[in-house]
């Protein structure tokens, strides 16, 4: 089954000449890391808003040729963790191609479901596929919906992840390097801006700091409305099994340095992990 875009034409333009155009020019930034990304956390608002930190990261991340995604669950529709495992997801001009050999392996995990109704109605992937075939038109990748909210599932869930990437690896003769994660978060939510930074800071302190089980429980106990939380803890522990010992903000910015309005913004961030 083929996943259609969504909001092509609302987060990013709908024709491909000028979404190609708009990538491209949101990616013209340092060149990529000579050390290879293990994962990589990027935004998912609307290019105008969170475009120039999602390119200025992805610019810069050395990643591999499948990307396994992990993003929010907006709708609330689907199971809690939803696999897409075969098909295509289709971007304006283009389309990539899901790695079913690497999904088939990453299905065998306890708690995760093949389920396209997750990702149907849900935008914080596809609003980074542009981004990744601009880069590699030929890179796989294997979407993942995460809204499983208990800790130590995460964290094992994320360990797991983990093995079955480097079964995969080892299964198909590839570098461990061959596979990268890409998480899509925003961060704070409607609150001044300056009340972001103070607030977002200390989330992306425990992601520089490794420690995935720390962001979850700053993000609950600061109420940090960080919609990829789930993900990212996820994606860190997975990280973190795979080897991950260095980390870096590359971006940070508010909705209100576009918009003006520094009383309601929305904080992105982009990180990478290796």
């Amino acid at each position: 089954m083929d996943r259609q875009p969504i909001v092509a034409g609302q987060f990013y333009p709908g024709r491909p000449q000028t979404l190609y155009q708009q990538v491209q020019e949101l990616l013209q930034g340092q060149p990529e890391n000579d050390e290879k990304t293990i994962l990589a956390m990027v935004p998912h608002a609307g290019y105008i808003f969170s475009g120039p930190v999602a390119g200025r990261t992805l610019s810069q991340a050395n990643l591999g040729q499948t990307i396994v995604l992990l993003g929010p669950n907006h709708t609330g529709q689907g199971a809690r963790l939803s696999l897409w495992p075969e098909g295509k997801w289709l971007i304006p001009g283009g389309h990539l191609q899901v790695n079913e050999n690497l999904a088939q392996e990453i299905e065998k995990i306890p708690g995760i479901n093949s389920d396209y109704q997750a990702h149907l109605y849900e935008h914080s992937l596809e609003v980074i596929l542009p981004f990744l075939w601009a880069k590699n038109n030929n890179i796989h990748i294997v979407p993942l919906s995460v809204s499983e909210f208990n800790l130590e599932t995460l964290l094992q869930v994320g360990q797991e992840l983990a093995r079955a990437i480097s079964r995969y690896t080892q299964n198909s003769k590839l570098k461990p390097s061959d596979v990268s994660l890409v998480v899509s978060s925003d961060m704070s939510h409607y609150v001044t801006h300056e009340l972001a930074q103070k607030k977002d800071q200390k989330a992306i302190e425990q992601i520089l700091n490794l420690d995935p089980r720390g962001l979850f429980t700053a993000v609950q106990q600061e109420n940090i409305s960080m919609c990829g939380v789930l993900p990212m803890t996820m994606g860190l522990a997975c990280a973190i099994s795979l080897g991950a010992t260095k980390t870096r903000l590359v971006s940070y910015a508010t909705s209100g340095e576009v918009s003006g309005d520094y009383d309601q913004v929305v904080g992105y961030a982009g990180i990478l992990v290796g």
